[in-house]
C-alpha cells in the first residue's frame, strides 16, 4: 500500500511540473502570437516564476523576459501609427526585461551534470538588452523628475524607482554577461549615471545603493567630488564613523578645493579633540610634497583653531609662499591678525592718561596694519567671494580710522 501511495506523489508531483512547464510553453507562445494577450500571458509565467518545478529554469525566466520585451514592442508599434502608447510601460518593461535576464543568464551558467555550460540564450539576450539600455537612462530620468514635484512618501517612492532604472544601467555593465563588451570603460555615461542614482539614493535614503554606485564616478573630473561626498554622507548616516573618516581624507586628496571633505574632518577632529590625528594627516600630505599649498594650509588651519596663532600664521605664509593665489590662506591670516589685536585690546589699559596707553594704541594698530594687506590680497584674488573680506577690512578700516576705505565697505554692507 504504501508503494502504491508513494507511486502515486511521483506521479502527481510529475504532473505539477509538467504543468507548469507547458505554462512556460503556452505563455511564451501567447507573447508571440499576433494579438498577444499579455495579462493571460503574465498569468501563466508569475506561477512558473515562483513554482518549485520551474522557478530554477533558465527557460522560465526568459520567456518572462520576452513578454516584457513584447509588451514594448506592442507599445512602440503604436507609438510608428501615431495611436496612443504608454511611455511608462515601455520604460518599466526595459527595466523588467533586464532583471529576468539576469536572471536567466545566472541559471544558464550553471554546469550541467557533465560539468559543462551550455548557455543558449546570452548572445541574443545581450543584443536585447544593449537595444533597451537607454530606456532605463529614459525612465530613471522621468521617475526622478516625477520625485522632484512631489513630497513625502510619494517622492521617496518615485525616488526608489528611479534609482532602480538608473542602478540597474549600472549593474548591467558590471554583470558578467558583458564582460565582453567592456562596457565599465567605454561607457562614458556611467560617472553621471552613478551620479543620479546615487542623488535618487540619498533622497529615499537608501545608502547601501549609494554606497554601491556612488564609487563608478567618484574619479570623473565632473561628478568625482559630488560621488565622493555621497560617499562620505551614506556612511556618515550608517553610523561608520572608521569608514567616513577614511573616506573624507579621500576626498580631500583627489578634490583639495571641494571644502565639503574638508569641513567634516576638520569639524570631526575639532569636536572630538583629536587635532593629534589632523596634524598627522597633514604631516603624512606634506611628507609627500612638502610644498603642497594645500597640506601647509591645513595646518594653519589646525593651528587656528588650537589658538596658536604664531604657529597658525606661519604656515599660512607658507602656504601663499607656495600658492600666491591661496586666498583662503590670505583671508585667514588676517582673521588671526585681528583676533590678536582682540585678544591684546582685553588686556591694554584703558586709561589715556597712562603713559602705558599710547604704545598699547601704537601695539594694537600694528596688529591692523598686518591684517589689512592680508585681506586686500584677498579680496584682489577673490572680488566676488565677499566672504573672505569683506567683514575683516570693514572691522580694518574702522580700527585704522580710514574713512573713505571704510565708508566704501559700508555701503557695500549695505546692500
Amino acid at each position: 500500500m504504501k508503494k502504491v501511495i508513494f507511486s502515486m506523489a511521483l506521479l502527481l508531483a510529475a504532473s505539477v511540473a509538467f504543468a507548469q512547464e507547458k505554462a512556460v510553453k503556452e505563455a511564451k507562445k501567447i507573447a508571440n502570437g499576433a494579438n498577444p494577450d499579455f495579462a493571460k500571458a503574465e498569468q501563466l509565467i508569475q506561477g512558473a516564476l515562483t513554482n518549485s518545478e520551474t522557478k530554477d529554469q533558465a527557460e522560465t525566466w526568459n520567456v518572462a523576459g520576452l513578454i516584457e520585451r513584447r509588451k514594448s514592442e506592442e507599445q512602440l508599434k503604436n507609438a510608428y501609427l501615431r495611436k496612443p502608447y504608454d511611455t511608462l510601460q515601455v520604460y518599466n518593461s526595459a527595466l523588467n526585461m533586464c532583471k529576468y535576464f539576469f536572471k536567466c543568464d545566472e541559471l544558464a551558467q550553471i554546469p550541467n551534470e557533465k560539468g559543462k555550460i551550455k548557455n543558449k540564450y546570452r548572445k541574443n539576450n545581450i543584443t536585447v538588452m544593449l537595444a533597451e539600455r537607454n530606456n532605463l537612462i529614459n525612465g530613471g530620468i522621468e521617475y526622478f523628475n516625477r520625485a522632484a514635484n512631489m513630497s513625502g512618501d510619494q517622492a521617496k517612492e518615485y525616488n526608489k524607482k528611479s534609482l532602480e532604472f538608473f542602478g540597474t544601467y549600472i549593474d548591467m555593465a558590471a554583470n558578467p554577461m558583458f564582460e565582453e563588451e567592456n562596457l565599465l570603460q567605454k561607457d562614458t555615461v556611467i560617472p553621471q549615471i552613478a551620479y543620479y542614482a546615487s542623488l535618487a539614493g540619498i533622497k529615499c535614503e537608501d545608502y547601501t545603493s549609494v554606497l554601491k554606485y556612488a564609487p563608478y564616478g567618484k574619479d570623473d573630473k565632473e561628478v568625482g567630488k559630488n560621488n565622493m561626498e555621497f560617499i562620505c554622507t551614506a556612511l556618515k548616516a550608517q553610523g561608520d564613523t572608521v569608514k567616513w573618516t577614511v573616506a573624507l581624507k579621500e576626498g580631500i586628496q583627489k578634490y583639495p578645493d571641494h571644502p565639503f571633505f574638508f569641513g567634516h574632518l576638520i569639524d570631526y577632529y575639532s569636536s572630538h579633540n583629536k587635532y593629534d590625528e589632523a596634524m598627522a594627516f597633514a604631516d603624512e600630505m606634506l611628507a609627500k610634497n612638502p610644498n603642497d599649498a594645500f597640506g601647509l594650509y591645513v595646518k594653519g588651519y589646525l593651528y587656528h583653531n588650537m589658538e596658536q596663532y604664531d604657529e597658525a600664521i606661519e604656515f599660512y605664509g607658507k602656504a601663499v609662499e607656495a600658492d600666491p593665489s591661496y586666498a583662503e590662506a590670505y583671508s585667514n591670516m588676517g582673521l588671526i591678525y585681528c583676533l590678536q589685536a582682540q585678544d591684546f585690546s582685553e588686556k591694554a589699559t584703558t586709561d589715556v592718561n597712562d603713559p602705558q596707553y599710547q604704545k598699547d594704541q601704537e601695539t594694537l594698530k600694528a596688529f591692523y596694519e598686518k591684517a589689512r594687506p592680508c585681506y586686500e590680497k584677498a579680496r584682489a584674488l577673490k572680488p566676488d567671494q565677499k566672504d573672505l573680506w569683506m567683514n575683516g577690512l570693514y572691522r580694518v578700516y574702522y580700527n585704522l580710522d580710514m574713512g573713505p576705505e571704510f565708508q566704501e565697505i559700508d555701503n557695500m554692507m549695505q546692500h
